[in-house]
């Protein structure tokens, strides 16, 4: 079977989840072969969870400079890899900086390029949601080695343990088009919560929270449900909630197995950045809230009333369990 290059997005310590998704997508199109770029010894930390999730092969491109360039480094990687095995596809995360490695990494290859694919088939057929969430598609590459940016969420990661066979990729000398250089990096805080792309729950807030203390109803039912807090850009705009919490089409993409919205109406901007949940629930006293159309559950309430309920029965399920 050909191969099918999936960039690893981690911390240098750490895979990232969305990888995994990568790799459980790879599978439907032929043997999954990871690329890494890191500093010296990320691939020998790293190396052993990729093979438990699939990647028959990792191609390590490491430098001491990997950390201050975004993105140029992981586009020289993934050409040197792609000229080295001929794959079948090339998968990326549709995070912002996997938008960006994947746009210059078609236009070098003079590739076709298939951005926020929610699903493929073993054709290299994808579906995608476009034009901000307004429809899905389905796209096929008609000219190169097909790029994917898939959105995290999309797949459920599987252990799928095989022997990887580990392969030295030489970077080029760094040229004009990394000269933008990393000078610092400043974590934010996350707490206990899982990462908001990342999280199987998400639980959002909107305008109809009312103010930076209604987050805490959100914040609650999130942590009885082991979730993740999200934002509508209504809320962050207002200052309920910090920007790097916002859902939405200029905010993060999330894809959770359950996403709940609390006092979120529904703009189209919002829904752009949810509707591919699994299991939407929406809260709101609007009944005509739009973000009752794409909701599978729907409860027209006083989300300061509801939401506490919920968090109290989930509360007292999971103590039973």
């Amino acid at each position: 079977m050909p191969d099918v290059l999936v960039l690893v997005d981690h911390d240098g310590e750490r895979v990232h989840r969305s990888t995994y998704e990568l790799l459980a997508a790879a599978r439907r199109l032929g043997d999954p072969a990871a690329v890494l770029v890191g500093t010296p010894g990320t691939s020998a930390r790293l190396k052993e969870s990729l093979a438990r999730h699939g990647a028959t092969g990792v191609h390590a491109a490491e430098s001491t400079e990997a950390g201050e360039f975004v993105g140029s480094l992981a586009v020289d990687a993934l050409l040197l890899a792609v000229r080295t095995v001929s794959p079948a596809a090339v998968l990326v995360s549709a995070t912002t900086d996997g938008k960006e490695v994947a746009g210059r990494l078609a236009a070098r290859l003079d590739a076709g390029l298939l951005i926020d694919a929610v699903d493929l088939d073993s054709s290299g057929a994808v579906t995608q949601v476009v034009f901000g969430g307004s429809y899905t598609v389905r796209s096929e590459v008609s000219h190169g080695t097909p790029v994917i940016a898939l959105r995290p969420g999309s797949f459920e990661p599987e252990e799928h343990p095989v022997e990887a066979v580990e392969h030295e990729l030489v970077l080029p000398p760094i040229g004009p088009a990394a000269s933008a250089r990393v000078i610092a990096r400043r974590a934010t805080p996350a707490g206990d919560r899982p990462e908001l792309t990342e999280a199987s729950v998400v639980v959002s807030g909107g305008r109809g929270v009312g103010g930076a203390d209604g987050f805490e109803v959100v914040e609650e039912l999130a942590d009885a449900l082991g979730g993740a807090v999200g934002a509508s850009r209504a809320a962050v705009d207002a200052g309920y909630y910090p920007h790097q919490y916002q859902v939405g089409q200029t905010g993060k993409t999330v894809s959770p197995q359950l996403y709940i919205a609390l006092g979120i109406s529904g703009a189209i901007q919002h829904l752009a950045g949810m509707q591919t949940s699994r299991t939407i629930v929406a809260v709101n006293k609007d009944p005509d809230a739009p973000v009752f159309a794409v909701a599978d559950y729907g409860v027209v309430g006083d989300l300061f009333s509801v939401a506490p309920q919920l968090t109290r029965e989930v509360a007292a399920r999971r103590g039973v369990a």
